[in-house]
């Protein structure tokens, strides 16, 4: 910001906000208009562009931008620090991962979003009867959000359900799987950082639950793909030692994959014959059309991939405790 005279027009480009960007007067001749502007999540970058007031902010709060004398601004409405509010508020998608109280009638809510990664918000009132949030912040709901950005936490003021996945939560098992697909995603998102891998993943396999795919083998699927996700994929089809593709008969956790005959590694398992065969496939197998399961591989391979998934996160996950 300059100083009397100095400034300009914050352009529609801005991921939220309203337009400020002056301090005492300046001309834009370019708009003409005398009205309230704001931007949120402008799509023209060389355009200013009206919208709605941003959720929860009264309108005598918001910027008033006075035109006069040939688009010389001639007063500007709140304050700066106002105006820094205003600018807090931003949209959001998310898959909900968790929650728990908070206060007397607030919850902390956890959520996976694409852009953001894991984000910890509040919901002031959640818990009350009339909660204007209403069952909109379940446990693995799709959701889309209006977020004022806080200094510890995000309060959420507007949520809407993009997809509730109503008939998952209606089978035990696929309640089960769900849970684990959610802490396992939990354990590896990272604040503030891009999760759009992560999240994708996250979506498909709550989907693939909601249309009905069940069995230990989507379990393990997703939990190879997200050691994918991840970085510490599996070495499924050649030994990680030598690289050797035949006699792939025993597997390393710490090593990171399967181990054949010739090469000696400390802590290495012996496997069923045909389970890094069977890895392989439900690691490249799309979550919505997996193939035909085998029972006789299906529990190994399970806990396999499962014991893989804990000692590179040093920790358990405790949803599939439920199905040992």
């Amino acid at each position: 910001m300059g100083g009397e005279g100095e400034g300009h027009l914050v352009p529609a480009d801005v991921d939220v906000g309203v337009v400020v960007g002056l301090l005492g007067c300046h001309r834009n001749p370019g708009y003409e208009t005398h009205r309230l502007v704001e931007v949120l999540e402008g799509e023209h970058p060389d355009e200013l562009v009206s919208r709605p007031r941003p959720v929860g902010v009264r309108l005598e709060e918001c910027v008033d931008l006075v035109v006069e004398d040939e688009c010389h601004v001639a007063s500007l409405r709140p304050s700066l620090d106002t105006l820094g509010d205003l600018m807090a508020i931003r949209h959001d998608q998310a898959i909900v991962l968790r929650s728990y109280p908070f206060g007397e009638a607030d919850r902390v809510v956890v959520l996976l979003s694409p852009n953001n990664g894991k984000i910890r918000t509040v919901a002031k009132g959640v818990r009350k009867t009339k909660s204007r949030f209403g069952g909109r912040l379940e446990h693995f709901t799709h959701v889309d959000l209006v977020l004022y950005e806080g200094r510890n936490l995000d309060t959420i003021t507007q949520v809407a359900v993009i997809e509730p996945f109503p008939r998952l939560r209606s089978d035990l098992d696929a309640v089960i799987a769900a849970g684990t697909m959610v802490e396992a995603a939990d354990a590896v998102a990272q604040e503030e950082e891009s999760s759009i891998r992560l999240f994708l993943l996250l979506q498909r396999g709550l989907k693939a639950l909601e249309a009905g795919e069940r069995g230990q083998d989507l379990i393990t699927s997703f939990l190879l793909k997200l050691a994918d996700v991840v970085g510490v994929a599996p070495s499924l089809t050649q030994c990680v030692s030598c690289g050797r593709l035949e006699d792939l008969h025993r597997f390393s956790f710490g090593g990171g994959g399967a181990i054949c005959d010739r090469c000696q590694v400390e802590g290495a398992v012996r496997l069923r014959d045909g389970i890094t065969d069977y890895l392989a496939v439900l690691a490249d197998a799309e979550l919505m059309s997996l193939p035909p399961g085998d029972d006789r591989l299906s529990g190994e391979a399970r806990g396999i991939a499962r014991r893989f998934v804990e000692y590179h996160l040093d920790r358990k996950l405790n949803s599939l405790a439920v199905m040992e």
